[in-house]
């Protein structure tokens, strides 16, 4: 059974069982600061799953795309993978644990569907704890559907319960399947969720019913909610009798494609196999990221840098391989027809995926050559050192000065048989950060450097300039970064050209139609959720508090923001763009003036 195959037998099982097929979500969650990507099915329905009402119904399927980033490092093993997709279905307030464990086994068993042998499937269920009573409900329905005792194993919180996405949230037990894989158990203590390989987890149904407050506590939800996960890529390696992920046909034509590039083979050594599994993640990974329509790119902070990681780390496997060129688009096609029909996002945005891994990675040669050079005048040094550890600070100016990963100098040293002061190199970071917001609140507070009457026309006029840029160029426009003196405004935002002339008039023409109109400008103190109903613009959320301010320019503009404003759009007089220019890539800044 391939990939394309099991998501449709999933969905239309579930779809057959009264639920609503509904599309997958972004990788980058909507509603939780906490996390930087979405991590699981869930992810997206976590206001569902707390009570709000979903507009498709109470019994929900989908496939989605999830990333996972912390063990970044592990991948090139038999098991990790940064991007994974996730088939789910989910009961709100609907059906509880019977249905959804029937519907399990069925699905599983059925020779209509998967046609595992019944005798080989193994569940587990939560044994009980202080916040919360062994799962009895889950251990009888197993029974109930033919599972014997003996193949039926109560385990701690560890191992059955689903902790919220973020740090507070849904939660609760759940129940999970394993198939035997029919190797030798590894000794008397051998159960599912050992490591050995003798029982391969399938699928996952999480029962919330609990919501984690912020001092750690559980308050039992009032309705519960089913939660379901099923991952693809384990599931057909499964199927598949396949040892491994990267042996199925999510992986062999990206595997392929790295052997073209390279001239090498996959499996001449254990060293090319981890260097072409690291290469075909991480680069499906990032295709995914920058195929996102939320328009991620390569930064030093957040997702952005999670994605320049991966790419960066791609790329050092390719040297490893001896690829001396560019290569990472070539891989990114692979990706992008593997999934053509599926995530057909990638297709459409293809141009950008291969122009940003393209630059990422020019750029990225130039930094380890530098690094690199840095790193071998170093080392003779370092090794001296008893210890063989690299001091905290000489990671950090590696990082400082030569944009240096410490990752990389983690993994050169590990190559050279030492290791990195991560904690100090972590203290010098904070103490850099530190020391940069210092300067940066010095000099302006939230965009601004006074709060004088013209620094506050400047700033109400940057809410025009962003509308009027929207307008101009598409909604793809967002603000990156403000600098407001009494003399001038400086305003960053996300374009991937060049302004023409012709489009600079036509946004500095709306500005001061807008100014001719005299709009009034109103402000109203409401949740940032009420903003977001309003469809208020709502730039960089994760620093508003729960109750934000709206300011409204007549109907032209809405943004949450918390900066000085004027009261009537007359007092700007006119407006007048000095330049327009490159801030960084995919970033443009304008300099503009009110006379």
């Amino acid at each position: 059974m391939t990939a394309n195959e099991l998501r449709r037998k999933y969905i239309d099982f579930f779809v057959n069982r009264g639920h609503t097929e509904i599309s997958g979500k972004s990788l980058i969650p909507e509603n939780d600061p906490t996390v930087l990507f979405t991590t699981a099915g869930m992810h997206p329905l976590v206001p569902y799953l707390l009570g709000q009402d979903h507009p498709a119904g109470t019994r929900l399927t989908n496939a989605q795309k999830c990333i996972r980033t912390g063990d970044i490092e592990s991948v090139g093993d038999t098991s990790h993978l940064t991007f994974f997709e996730m088939l789910g279905n989910w009961s709100l307030r609907d059906y509880f644990k019977k249905e959804a464990l029937a519907w399990s086994f069925e699905f599983l068993t059925s020779d209509e569907y998967l046609g595992l042998d019944v005798n080989r499937i193994y569940v587990t269920v939560f044994e009980g704890d202080n916040d919360a009573p062994f799962d009895q409900e889950s251990f009888d329905t197993w029974v109930s559907l033919g599972i014997p005792e003996d193949r039926i194993f109560r385990l701690p919180k560890q191992d059955n319960w689903w902790g919220p996405a973020g740090q507070t949230g849904p939660c609760g037990p759940d129940s999970e399947m394993f198939y035997d894989t029919g190797i030798e158990a590894c000794g008397v203590n051998c159960r599912p969720g050992c490591s050995c390989g003798k029982y391969f987890e399938i699928w996952n149904d999480v029962f919330m019913q609990y919501d984690k407050q912020s001092d750690g506590s559980f308050e039992p939800l009032p309705k519960p909610c089913v939660d379901t996960g099923m991952g693809v890529e384990r599931t057909i390696t499964m199927l598949q009798g396949k040892n491994n992920v990267y042996e199925t046909e999510l992986f062999s034509g990206i595997i392929a494609a790295i052997e073209d590039v390279s001239g090498r083979q996959y499996e001449e050594n254990d060293e090319t196999i981890q260097s072409f599994r690291v290469i075909s993640d991480h680069v499906k990974t990032a295709t995914m990221i920058l195929g996102d329509e939320t328009g991620v790119k390569p930064s030093n902070l957040g997702q952005g840098y999670i994605l320049r990681r991966l790419i960066r780390r791609a790329v050092r496997h390719g040297l490893k391989l001896g690829i001396d060129k560019d290569f990472l688009g070539t891989i990114a096609d692979s990706v992008i027809s593997l999934y053509r029909g599926v995530y057909d996002e990638l297709k459409d945005r293809r141009d950008v995926i291969i122009s940003e891994l393209a630059l990422e990675e020019a750029q990225f040669r130039k930094t380890l050559e530098h690094g690199h050079k840095e790193f071998d005048k170093l080392l003779p040094n370092l090794q001296r050192n008893p210890k063989k550890i690299i001091p905290g600070r000489v990671a950090f100016r590696l990082y400082d000065t030569y944009g240096f990963p410490v990752e990389l100098t983690e993994e050169l040293a590990e190559e050279n048989g030492m290791s990195v002061d991560r904690e100090g190199f972590d203290e010098a970071f904070k103490k850099h950060q530190e020391a940069s917001k210092k300067g940066a609140d010095k000099t302006f507070k939230g965009g601004l450097a006074d709060d004088s009457v013209m620094s506050t026309r400047y700033h109400t006029a940057t809410h025009l300039l962003h509308e009027a840029l929207r307008q101009v160029l598409g909604d793809h426009v967002a603000q990156k970064g403000s600098n407001i003196t009494a003399e001038r405004l400086r305003f960053d935002f996300v374009h991937p050209q060049p302004m023409s002339a012709e489009e600079k008039a036509e946004v500095e023409a709306i500005v001061n139609q807008k100014i001719s109109e005299n709009l009034p400008v109103s402000m109203k103190q409401m949740t940032l959720q009420e903003a977001r109903n309003l469809n208020a613009r709502a730039l960089f959320e994760g620093k508003y508090d729960e109750q934000v301010k709206v300011y409204e320019i007549g109907n032209f503009s809405r943004e949450v923001c918390g900066g000085p404003h004027v009261e009537s759009i007359g007092e700007l007089g006119r407006f007048k763009i000095q330049k327009e220019q490159s801030s960084s890539r995919g970033v443009r800044r304008i300099r503009a003036v009110l006379t």
